[in-house]
């Protein structure tokens, strides 16, 4: 069914807002996905502050032609949703842990981070980096294993001379 003019001007208005407010925008298909999943999908895009919005592909891209991000946009087959928020991460990543239990349902297609457009192997990509607080628990363990390793060495030194 068409929609009026009056709500194409409403809904790009709204989309324009949400290109300008977002650092990460992931561009999703979605085939057959029945309506409890999309509940849970929107349920944990709520609880980590992700939009989540079924759009209209040359809606789309008029709002995001005003903001202009930088190289080619992706393909854009099917039907097509956007999951966006402040946070240049949380929605790649919360859209790809969804994907993995949604495979043929739920497809990333690319997106648009910090500024650029990226593909969707690049946004695949983005999706698998780990949390803040894993990455900073990763770099102690990083920076803590030669000080454990020469600690240990010097224990055996100590054991040996004594």
């Amino acid at each position: 069914m068409a929609i009026s003019k009056e709500k194409k001007v409403a809904l790009l208005a709204e989309l324009e807002s949400i290109v300008n407010t977002s650092q990460s925008i992931v561009f999703l298909t979605f085939d057959k996905l029945n309506v409890a999943d999309t509940t849970e999908l929107r349920k944990k895009f709520r609880g980590q502050e992700v939009g989540y919005k079924v759009v209209k592909k040359t809606l789309l891209k008029k709002a995001l032609n005003a903001r202009a991000p930088q190289g080619d946009m992706p393909e854009l087959p099917g039907e097509l949703a956007i999951a966006y928020g402040t946070d240049l991460l949380v929605p790649a990543r919360e859209s790809y842990d969804f994907q993995k239990t949604h495979k043929e349902q739920f497809i990333i297609v690319g997106g648009v981070f910090d500024g650029a457009y990226k593909t969707k192997e690049e946004m695949m990509s983005i999706a698998t980096i780990p949390g803040l607080q894993t990455l900073r628990g990763m770099f102690v363990n990083l920076i803590n294993s030669p000080i454990q390793r020469f600690a240990v060495a010097l224990d055996q030194i100590a054991k040996k001379n004594a």
